[in-house]
């Protein structure tokens, strides 16, 4: 017995001074770490093509890059080619920078259309004529069908940020992508959403021919094959070879390293504006005026996707950057900076003071996003006023401990002021738009290779049920519906004018040094779940795992970005695995409690934390609706 106990005790001393923390935590995955790099995504498919790329020696932007055209292919439920894409990206020596990979509103997009257009069916009658397949109603802006289309935005935000950051040609980032397109072994989750969307799309040609091959829905493991869209893919590369090819052929092989970039840069160069402003881009224009749309030509030829600015949220040590307002993102920044004034930990993960103090926090933040955030170019936005601790901690004495509010109640920045007198009281209200057609998602990409440089994205856009544009196999997106026909919001509907959108990828860097990425599907909501992540990590010590499945919560007081923007005052919606007593604490203050099932939030993120003492990279990736990650 003695012996028993001396050996217990060198045991635990031995564990007492082990190098490593041991979690007591279970999850339904490991973390996932590498050395040479990690690539977190929405299918095993897309990210395997990221990781193909780091093994060829690309960096985190060639392989974010690889990541997001294979998605564009292989996760069409989420995301395709004729989406949007904004990025950020931070390497090594360099600032952080924003890529932003949105598309503007066609030129004949004007509020008065939409306000004033005849009333059409949405596609249920199956003729796929002009009528039927315009969608919506009167006076609004449809989730689906050819007027919800704007720019396509995806290639010329990859072919951005491979000119400005990257090291490989499009061709090399693209093969993954075109092999899919040849075909790959259809998912259950794919199966599903071409059953349940079928009575929308089946009313257009193009698209019943590509997802009902031989009339009928494909079975899980069938091969699907996208062979318009692998042929313009194709077209695509073919063109930037022999751009590139042309250019050292004329610069001739003595410049050596500076021939080769100059040819990979006219390959560039080449290949969007063969898309952009030659006959894909035409096909795309021709065949969307002919159908229904506003969308033309000279839209898509008028397109570039810029490298701005982020935004920043510096806490606890951190620095939290985001895209600019023309997204959601500053609302996390907006976010922090209230809950700055508190003592997060000492509350306790998940308690009802918790969650509380972060619900309230992140409807104030998206009250501001309501009243005031849009597209720059056409809209003047107090921000340095928005992102200022000053308004800050003016706006956080709204905050009342015991009470949940109920009202919509945006600041007066300029004034410095907690509310807008002005302000009107919204009215809550569900929306109307059927459930089939109120599909709206969004898939996510983050990287970190090993030297440390970092990429985040959030891809989104032209999901199903989506518009195909004739022989080009590119699916069209919905986002106008993400701005309003209200002549009195910054985020008015307007031609050329990018609509507000909700995709927010985040870059974290502690004390200038690469720290981590994150992003997520999940709308309105994607900041909320990224947020929670953020603090799991920051503020609880989680690893990247935990810190994903944690469980989750979300309001939905806010005007929602999709539909007919419906507004559901004070809602709070947890996951069945908050404690009871929490739900009911919640609910004695005042919050609309909806109890979800254990891991039902719809956002799902991935994170990639970075450690700069061994260039180990961690992967976090959320299991609630299929999220992977890899690591070399």
């Amino acid at each position: 017995m003695r012996r028993t106990l001396v050996l217990l005790i060198v045991a635990a001393l031995l564990l007492a001074s082990a190098p490593f923390s041991i979690s007591l935590a279970q999850t339904f995955r490991p973390v996932v770490r590498g050395k040479r790099g990690v690539v977190a995504g929405g299918h095993p498919l897309s990210v395997e093509a990221g990781l193909r790329i780091l093994q060829k020696g690309g960096n985190a932007v060639d392989a974010g890059v690889a990541t997001i055209l294979a998605a564009s292919v292989i996760e069409f439920s989420h995301f395709s080619f004729g989406g949007e894409v904004p990025i950020l990206i931070k390497l090594t020596g360099k600032d952080v920078a924003v890529v932003e990979g949105m598309g503007q509103a066609p030129m004949k997009a004007t509020r008065e259309f939409f306000v004033n257009r005849v009333s059409r069916t949405n596609g249920q009658s199956g003729s796929g004529d002009k009528a039927t397949m315009a969608g919506g109603k009167p006076g609004t802006i449809p989730s689906t069908g050819p007027l919800s289309a704007t720019v396509p935005a995806v290639l010329d935000a990859c072919i951005t940020a491979l000119d400005k950051f990257g090291t490989k040609s499009l061709g090399e980032v693209t093969q993954p992508a075109i092999e899919l397109a040849d075909g790959f072994p259809i998912d259950e989750l794919r199966v599903q959403y071409i059953k349940t969307r079928a009575p929308v799309f089946s009313a257009w040609p193009e698209a019943k021919r590509l997802f009902l091959p031989n009339g009928e829905v494909p079975k899980v493991g069938d091969i699907f094959v996208q062979a318009d869209l692998a042929r313009t893919l194709r077209e695509i590369v073919a063109v930037e070879d022999r751009a590139a090819a042309s250019r050292t052929a004329k610069q001739g092989s003595s410049a050596g390293k500076q021939t080769s970039q100059n040819s990979r840069q006219a390959g560039l160069v080449a290949a969007r504006d063969y898309f952009y402003r030659g006959p894909i881009g035409k096909r795309i224009g021709d065949y969307m005026q002919t159908h229904g749309g506003l969308l033309a030509a000279e839209d898509i030829a008028r397109f570039h996707a810029r490298v701005g600015t982020p935004v920043k949220a510096d806490y606890r040590g951190y620095e939290i950057y985001k895209a600019g307002f023309w997204t959601q993102g500053p609302a996390m920044v907006q976010t922090l900076n209230l809950l700055d004034g508190y003592d997060l930990k000492a509350m306790g993960h998940n308690s009802a003071d918790y969650i509380h103090t972060l619900t309230e926090s992140i409807k104030l933040a998206l009250a501001d996003r309501d009243r005031y955030y849009g597209d720059p170019d056409f809209v003047k936005i107090p921000m340095g006023e928005l992102l200022s601790k000053n308004y800050a901690a003016l706006r956080r004495a709204l905050i009342e401990k015991q009470r949940a509010s109920l009202t919509q109640q945006p600041g007066d920045p300029l004034n410095m002021k907690a509310v807008l007198a002005s302000a009107g009281q919204r009215l809550s209200r569900a929306s109307s738009v059927p459930e089939v057609e109120r599909a709206n998602d969004t898939t996510c990409v983050n990287v970190i290779d090993k030297d440390g440089n970092l990429f985040s994205a959030t891809p989104s856009g032209a999901w199903l049920p989506a518009v195909v544009a004739g022989d080009t196999g590119v699916l069209m997106g919905q986002r106008l519906q993400s701005a309003l026909t209200d002549a009195n919001s910054p985020n008015v509907v307007a031609p050329g004018k990018r609509p507000r959108i909700t995709l927010t990828p985040t870059l974290v860097l502690r004390g200038g040094e690469p720290f981590m990425v994150l992003s997520t599907p999940g709308g309105d909501n994607q900041d909320q779940a990224l947020l929670q992540v953020l603090l799991n990590i920051i503020e609880f010590a989680m690893n990247p795992q935990e810190a994903v499945e944690a469980a989750r919560f979300d309001t939905q007081h806010y005007v929602s970005s999709f539909d007919d923007h419906e507004f559901l005052a004070g809602s709070l919606n947890l996951e069945a695995r908050i404690a009871d007593q929490v739900v009911a604490d919640l609910k004695s203050r005042g919050h609309k409690v909806t109890v979800q099932s254990a891991y039902g939030t719809t956002s799902a993120p991935t994170v990639v934390v970075y450690d700069t003492r061994n260039g180990v990279s961690s992967a976090g990736a959320d299991p609630r609706r299929g999220r992977y990650a890899v690591a070399w």
